[in-house]
């Protein structure tokens, strides 16, 4: 499924089950990778809801479905360059969400490999993130230890999805497997 806009990471055991659970609330397909899932959900937005709500009523759903991360922002890339131009320019548009604010970046890759350093992307992007923060008059700061948000990235191949989550959400959304 090339034009996904939620990612699952599944249990091995679980596959056929987390299918079915998430089949419920969007289209679901194997993307190829291993325990990886790509979902087409109608409402990304509401995706986590339903999907707590599921969670609510039987907890051992946790069980099949290990994280479940919807995007507010995609972008395609072909190169790390163009990544890390529409990963910039995708976060820019959230920058009010990080404005004042403890955050730090999380990349979760999928394809891309040797092209595409997570740890190093994540890096620049914080950096990028800063500088733009410090540019607005409003400064933010990287931190690990109980961040105000986290800028989540999944990719699976050259496409990317992004979201900004504050911790109220991150504890709401346990399973959205940021760290």
């Amino acid at each position: 499924m090339h034009d996904w806009n939620a990612v699952a990471t599944v249990q091995t055991e679980g596959m056929a089950e987390a299918r079915r659970l998430l089949g419920r609330l969007a289209k679901v397909e194997h993307t190829g990778y291993y325990h990886v899932l790509a979902l087409k959900a109608e409402a990304p937005e509401r995706l986590l809801s339903e999907f707590a709500t599921m969670v609510e009523s039987s907890p051992g759903v946790v069980n099949f479905v290990s994280h479940l991360m919807a995007a507010q922002e995609m972008f395609e890339f072909d190169s790390l360059e163009e990544f890390e131009t529409k990963a910039r320019e995708a976060v820019a548009a959230r920058l009010s969400d990080l404005r004042g604010r403890s955050f730090h970046v999380r990349i979760h890759r999928r394809g891309m490999k040797g092209t595409l350093s997570s740890q190093q992307a994540e890096r620049d992007l914080d950096a990028a993130l800063i500088a733009a923060l410090q540019a607005s008059g409003e400064p933010g700061r990287i931190s690990f230890e109980d961040p105000d948000a986290i800028v989540q990235i999944e990719t699976i191949d050259s496409r990317a999805g992004l979201s900004v989550w504050t911790r109220d959400e991150l504890r709401r959304f346990p399973f959205l497997g940021v760290d």
